[in-house]
């Protein structure tokens, strides 16, 4: 990767930033890099520019090179999603710079939980997530949930009808509590 784009603040060498309207051809093209392995599930352009302000990408020049998105689920709880690196520019420190802004912007929203659906469960468990094998929500929360149409809440509850989209997949679960955390990968501050 060149540097124009780096993060002087960071030291990483893609800048972090929220995405806009105009990054949704590179988010889409990232995500099509790892639909054929389903490490992502196929995502339309209308998803992705619905979505577009919960996106944070990462852009090198004017290429976007990660991208990850925050979605709050409940008041206290929101999932990672589609956070994704191209290939040429793993080990960098990207992933580790995006989910750091993610977990930034939960913070600043006020939640403290963080979930996530992975195959990447070294990565993820690098910045405090753990395996996530029992409900998490108390009971009135979980009916409240169960009224969502949303397929990421689906997963969370670990529903029988999302389970062909999650097979191989771990749940994960992360709580904040504001204190720095260097990533191990990246230097990057990390918050958990």
């Amino acid at each position: 990767m060149t540097s124009p784009g780096a993060d002087a603040g960071t030291g990483l060498p893609a800048e972090v930033r929220k995405a806009r309207v105009g990054d949704v051809a590179g988010i889409q093209r990232l995500v099509d890099t790892y639909v054929p392995d389903r490490r992502l599930l196929r995502k339309a352009p209308v998803t992705l520019y619905e979505d577009v302000q919960e996106f944070f990408v990462a852009v090198d020049g004017e290429r976007v090179v990660g991208c990850g998105a925050l979605h709050v689920l409940w008041k206290d709880l929101a999932e990672v999603r589609t956070l994704a690196v191209a290939p040429d520019a793993q080990g960098a420190g990207v992933g580790s710079g995006l989910l750091a802004r993610l977990m930034d912007h939960a913070l600043e929203l006020g939640v403290r939980r963080l979930f996530c659906l992975t195959f990447e469960t070294g990565f993820f468990a690098r910045h405090g997530f753990v395996p996530l094998d029992e409900a998490v929500v108390d009971p009135e929360v979980q009916s409240e949930l169960l009224r969502s149409t949303d397929e990421g809440v689906a997963e969370f509850l670990d529903l029988e009808r999302v389970k062909p989209n999650t097979l191989g997949n771990t749940r994960m679960l992360a709580v904040l509590d504001g204190s720095p955390h260097t990533s191990l990968e990246s230097g990057a501050a990390v918050h958990r």
